[in-house]
């Protein structure tokens, strides 16, 4: 069994913990900082242009959104983008908390997908986001996005660069990307479909 990724469906976007799906199946949730090309990422790996908000404007995802894929329980998770510097400090606080309160509390998280910029990978503020992930000792997958805008061999070179900066930590792993030659995606989407369904894979 596998899974088609282009029926991904939109379920909610939810600005409170109440308005979640039921914590049941599996999910796999996205997590960037903002303009790194995450809705991209989500939209190239489901072949659906519009699935994830993207616009000249980042930072604009306030909320939490939930993709089903049927047939199985399980589902794709937007995360609001963290660090947008224009965003007032109260509203980027926000954001993160309602970030940790989920990443704390849903059991059915099976990993996160971290789409980092390859030109400005393990920023500060990715790094505080990985040692979360590692504290619920959470499978991370890093995504090397708009690995179009180098040379082959430099984006090699920063691949391993970052490969051998996380080579300690358990469960971590990146990969290059790029939602425009979509170089990548089905790495993602087989990274995605073994940890939602693992006795498939």
């Amino acid at each position: 069994m596998t899974i088609d990724f282009s029926q991904a469906e939109y379920v909610c976007a939810a600005h409170q913990r109440n308005q979640w799906p039921p914590d049941s199946g599996g999910e796999v949730a996205f997590a960037g900082r903002s303009n790194v090309g995450k809705s991209s990422a989500l939209n190239a790996i489901t072949r659906r242009r519009r699935l994830a908000h993207t616009g000249k404007t980042p930072g604009r995802t306030r909320q939490i959104v939930f993709f089903d894929l049927p047939p199985h329980d399980c589902r794709l998770v937007d995360l609001p983008g963290y660090g947008y510097a224009k965003a007032a400090h109260e509203l980027r606080r926000h954001w993160q908390q309602f970030i940790a309160d989920y990443l704390a509390a849903r059991r059915c998280l099976k990993g996160m997908i971290v789409p980092m910029d390859i030109r400005r990978p393990l920023t500060d503020l990715d790094q505080t986001m990985l040692q979360c992930c590692w504290q619920h000792e959470l499978p991370l997958h890093i995504l090397l996005t708009k690995a179009d805008k180098l040379k082959a061999g430099r984006a090699r070179a920063i691949l391993r660069q970052v490969r051998a900066q996380l080579a300690t930590q358990p469960h971590t792993d990146a990969q290059l990307f790029s939602a425009i030659d979509k170089q990548g995606v089905d790495q993602a989407r087989e990274v995605i479909t073994a940890w939602l369904l693992p006795h498939e894979s």
